[in-house]
């Protein structure tokens, strides 16, 4: 070997503790049959589960009714795989949210923030939801990622698809960095420095279209009434703050 050690990096998993709060013990009884979980929500609960938690190295306490929530996300991806193909090009939302969730959870497995990969696809899961037809250009990388999370469904609705070699054989989907990039800001409206409405905004919108539409938003009409407006100070993508005397 080209190293002193068989690994690069050493990683401590934090302990997981018993619903209690305390650590497991047979004289607690407060320990958890994995066979028993597995058996009530299948392997790829049980992995999820374990995985979403909470940060690799923290110390955390088993919630057996959380489980659940993780056993609900799979029944989800399995009843969207039971829709139709879509004929058309999938939805340029779904496209951007796609990309996005393949940086995050590339990112993610890098840095073993498993927690926030399994979300990152829940949220994609529940977008994929939404439609009546399955579009593979979100379909297909969302399997790839799933699969290193829950390797028995990934692997199912993956030969689903078609594909005669394992999920596993085929190459980590990549990303369009320009389309990770959100084409909307939330924009801060601020009255006399106090926040009195929040508004969407396309990057990089004009001054004088974000001044406009601040001042026309109800709740701002409100606080201007019977004021005279002084000043309006607009930072692009952040906030508009609208001076009153």
């Amino acid at each position: 070997m080209s190293t002193d050690e068989p690994f690069q990096k050493l990683v401590n998993q934090g302990m997981i503790l018993g619903a209690d709060g305390q650590k497991m013990s047979k004289s607690r009884g407060n320990v958890v049959n994995p066979d028993a979980v597995v058996e009530e929500y299948g392997a790829d609960a049980f992995r999820l589960y374990e995985m979403f938690m909470g940060p690799l190295e923290a110390v955390k306490p088993w919630v057996m009714k959380d489980i659940i929530g993780l056993s609900r996300f799979l029944d989800r991806v399995w009843k969207t795989a039971q829709k139709p193909t879509a004929e058309v090009e999938a939805p340029s939302a779904l496209i951007r949210l796609t990309h996005r969730t393949i940086k995050k959870v590339t990112e993610d497995i890098e840095a073993m923030r498993f927690n926030t990969a399994i979300s990152a696809l829940m949220i994609l899961s529940n977008e994929m939801a939404k439609h009546d037809a399955i579009y593979d250009e979100a379909w297909a990388p969302f399997l790839q990622c799933l699969a290193p999370f829950a390797p028995h469904i990934g692997e199912e609705l993956w030969e689903r698809r078609g594909e005669t070699a394992s999920i596993v054989r085929s190459p980590w989907p990549t990303f369009d960095p320009a389309l990770c990039v959100d084409d909307e800001v939330q924009i801060v409206v601020q009255v006399n420095g106090k926040v009195r409405a929040r508004f969407s905004a396309s990057k990089d919108a004009a001054k004088d279209t974000l001044e406009a539409t601040a001042l026309g938003l109800e709740n701002v009409q409100r606080h201007l009434e019977g004021k005279t407006v002084r000043k309006v100070i607009v930072v692009p993508n952040k906030i508009v703050n609208i001076v009153v005397g």
